[in-house]
């Protein structure tokens, strides 16, 4: 299995890693079967990401895509961060290894799951946003992507 040379670069220097104390929203996502756990954290100040962290427990895929997650996501609106795909974060990964699609379901997920945190604090809905899975399994994951 080999990986582009963006998923190496954002594994070897992953952007926004750390976490935020007192986040607007945090969402927490794994994937049992594999064991990777993501964990998103977000600042926002009038419906914009202004800040974003991460913290990952997982493979080279998994703290690529969530890197690349959180770059896709900061300095949006939160209506348009709810809209980006695992297929957005592969893309911007130059592509994943096919047994490796489901970290960038994780990080969308993981995206999902802190905007719903922050919706349910605000007392808000987000248009598109359902309530996350703490869980995902890969049957799930082939009919998604």
């Amino acid at each position: 299995m080999s990986y582009s040379e963006m998923v190496m670069d954002h594994f070897s220097n992953p952007r926004n890693m750390g976490e935020i104390s007192n986040p607007s929203g945090v969402g927490t996502v794994g994937n049992a079967q594999c064991g990777d756990i993501m964990r998103i954290y977000l600042e926002i100040d009038d419906d914009i990401i202004t800040d974003v962290k991460f913290k990952t427990f997982g493979c080279a895929a998994a703290v690529a895509t969530s890197s690349m997650a959180t770059e896709l996501v900061k300095g949006k609106s939160i209506y348009e961060a709810v809209k980006i795909t695992n297929k957005a974060v592969c893309e911007a990964l130059d592509g994943l290894p096919p047994v490796k699609v489901h970290c960038s379901l994780l990080a969308e997920e993981a995206i999902h799951a802190a905007l719903w945190d922050y919706a349910q604090k605000h007392s808000i809905e987000i248009a598109g946003l359902k309530q996350p899975k703490s869980d995902i399994h890969e049957d799930e994951e082939e009919e998604k992507y």
